[in-house]
């Protein structure tokens, strides 16, 4: 029996993180794979357009919403076989991390507070506080609307680099479920990040208790903002809106002499893909951009705790978030010379 839902049509903006975004044309909540890979299956047969829904908090959803079918991915719970996981696409993210700590498993606490749904960690490669998917992801179920199959992929197989898999700028196969490899002795994966070992008061490296690395980057993310708070705006975000930028070899050293001839001091640089990763934040906040600084009549802001969060301050449009990302991305450009690029999916808008 199928079980997707159609409900009343509502606002994009009840569903994404941003609380911004028009309406769709139809809405279908797929609560089991088999409705997921029919409702797809349903609308491609008539070349409906489709966007799939997890989480919402890597979504910009344009003021005019979406012209097509606003698919819902509601199949939700996990089941574990030894030091492997499988997870259904649509289950909230933190809630299962939380759910592995509790159990005594340990490898994916550093991911902790992190919004959204299983289904969309591969696809841009999450990661925070030193940790990737891509370290933890065996392989994961995927129906391609291209050869209409349900296929499974390795984790070799997606292509993982940093905040991007083969997946990412692609609609054609839509994440089922995905199986993580979990650690069985409690602990977490390795420490890796400068400012969590400070908090745990550990060297990089050092593997501590799952729940006390969990508690540690939940505090850290509280206080950035970064923990979804329906009364703190600071939280009306999407997360990072930038990625750090990298380098490519052939333009590191002309940048990384004008950002020398531009600040005093050291800054962040890390090597990368063959070339320099640089800080986002510091570039922003460098470029004039301090935290909370307003967008178009202060509707939107940078996050008061952290600038690399674009903020609805409550009563803000989507082109009002763009405007300001266009202000920031320009004057970074403008100062060092480095391109910044977002983060979020943008639907039916652009920067």
């Amino acid at each position: 029996m199928n079980s997707a839902r159609t409900p009343a049509l509502p606002k994009l903006s009840a569903y994404t993180t941003l609380r911004l975004g028009g309406p769709a044309r139809r809405f279908v909540s797929a609560v089991t794979s088999e409705d997921l890979v029919a409702a797809v299956r349903e609308a491609d047969a008539t070349g409906e357009p489709v966007l799939l829904l997890g989480g919402g908090s890597n979504l910009v959803v344009g003021d005019a919403g979406f012209d097509g079918t606003l698919v819902e991915v509601a199949n939700t719970g996990w089941r574990r076989d030894g030091n492997v996981v499988e997870v259904e696409a649509g289950q909230n993210w933190d809630v299962f991390v939380a759910g592995l700590v509790d159990a005594g498993l340990g490898g994916l606490e550093c991911l902790s507070g992190i919004p959204g749904s299983v289904g969309a960690t591969p696809i841009q490669n999450v990661g925070a506080y030193g940790c990737e998917v891509a370290e933890s992801i065996v392989s994961l179920e995927l129906y391609d609307r291209v050869t209409r199959e349900v296929r499974t992929l390795k984790a070799d197989d997606l292509g993982f680099a940093y905040r991007t898999s083969i997946l990412k700028g692609t609609d054609t196969g839509v994440v089922l479920s995905v199986r993580f490899e979990i650690r069985e002795d409690g602990l977490s994966a390795p420490i890796r990040y400068a400012e969590l070992a400070r908090t745990l008061g550990v060297e990089i490296g050092e593997r501590v208790p799952a729940a006390d690395a969990r508690d540690a980057v939940l505090g850290l993310r509280r206080g950035k903002g970064m923990v979804l708070d329906p009364d703190d705006h600071d939280t009306w975000s999407a997360g990072s809106f930038f990625t750090n930028p990298i380098v490519p070899a052939a333009d590191a050293e002309a940048v990384l002499k004008r950002i020398t001839d531009t600040v005093e001091g050291t800054f962040p640089q890390y090597p990368a893909d063959g070339g320099v990763k640089l800080s986002a934040a510091w570039l922003i906040e460098r470029a004039g951009f301090a935290k909370g600084y307003p967008g178009p009549g202060s509707r939107v802001s940078l996050s008061t705790k952290h600038t690399l969060a674009l903020t609805n301050r409550g009563d803000a449009t989507t082109e009002d978030l763009l405007a300001l990302a266009r202000e920031v991305r320009d004057g970074v450009h403008e100062r060092f010379g480095v391109r910044l690029h977002p983060e979020p999916l943008l639907i039916n808008c652009v920067i």
